[in-house]
């Protein structure tokens, strides 16, 4: 029984772990070629060696135009081209309003909007000359639906992923491309240890509170995990959601309703 990605490339960005490892590793379940790509090349190839199914690793730093390129260059020539896009690399940061800086903001948006939009450009560039149409999935987050005390300029980052998704959605579709996004809510992963450490500064809790109140607070009953992500991430890959264009589905244990 062949999968449902059977004979696709896809690049996964921020692969080498978390959620993007996690999806990673279901595209090639699912059949699949996937280039893992993330700032460090060395970890890339260890977890494309690790999934095997002809996966490959490619350095990638989202705020780099140039890095964008090689990425898309490298997808080309040593697999014929991009058929699913996971636009998933970003940062987190946190402040109080009057307490955020110029630098943080800056930060946060070079990788989690410009370079989020500016990846998707690209590949897009390059499923457009291929003619064959493709799928892209935006991660976008629970934060993007919300403003939060704490975190105003990671919620803002993630309301810019949901509605460049929208506006992609809506300006790709005519050449076979369905844009369409994943906002993920709380996640057990390495990046929420740094939330937790964060929010510990600032609300004064002990180390791991924020993260046990925040798990029991989803109606599911505790936090996500990086593979609950993968079923959905794979039917927007697949030709089962051929008819669904601009859409953010929310993989939160019900957290958010919309």
């Amino acid at each position: 029984m062949t999968g449902r990605l059977e004979g696709r490339v896809a690049v996964v960005t921020g692969g080498a772990r978390g959620i993007g490892r996690a999806i990673a590793e279901g595209f090639a379940r699912e059949g699949a070629r996937v280039c893992v790509a993330d700032l460090d090349g060395g970890e890339c190839d260890q977890v494309a060696a690790a999934i095997g199914r002809g996966a490959f690793g490619q350095a990638l730093d989202v705020t780099r135009m140039e890095s964008i390129r090689d990425l898309v260059a490298a997808a080309e020539g040593r697999a014929g081209g991009i058929d699913i896009l996971v636009n998933n690399a970003a940062v987190f940061d946190m402040a109080p309003i009057v307490e955020i800086t110029e630098e943080s903001y800056d930060r946060v948006f070079a990788v989690n909007v410009k370079g989020l939009l500016f990846t998707l450009q690209a590949v897009a560039r390059s499923m457009i000359a291929r003619g064959r149409g493709g799928k892209i999935i935006n991660m976008a987050s629970q934060a993007g639906r919300r403003g939060e005390a704490l975190v105003a300029v990671y919620c803002a980052s993630k309301a810019a992923v949901i509605s460049i998704t929208q506006s992609a959605g809506l300006g790709l579709i005519r050449h076979g491309i369905n844009v369409n996004g994943i906002s993920p809510g709380v996640v057990d992963t390495p990046m929420w240890d740094e939330v937790d450490a964060l929010f510990a500064r600032y609300e004064g809790l002990p180390p791991g509170e924020k993260k046990r109140r925040v798990g029991e607070a989803v109606p599911l009953g505790r936090m996500g995990r990086p593979e609950d992500h993968v079923g959905c991430a794979v039917f927007l890959a697949s030709g089962e959601s051929d008819y669904v264009v601009a859409q953010t589905y929310n993989v939160d244990g019900g957290n958010w309703m919309s």
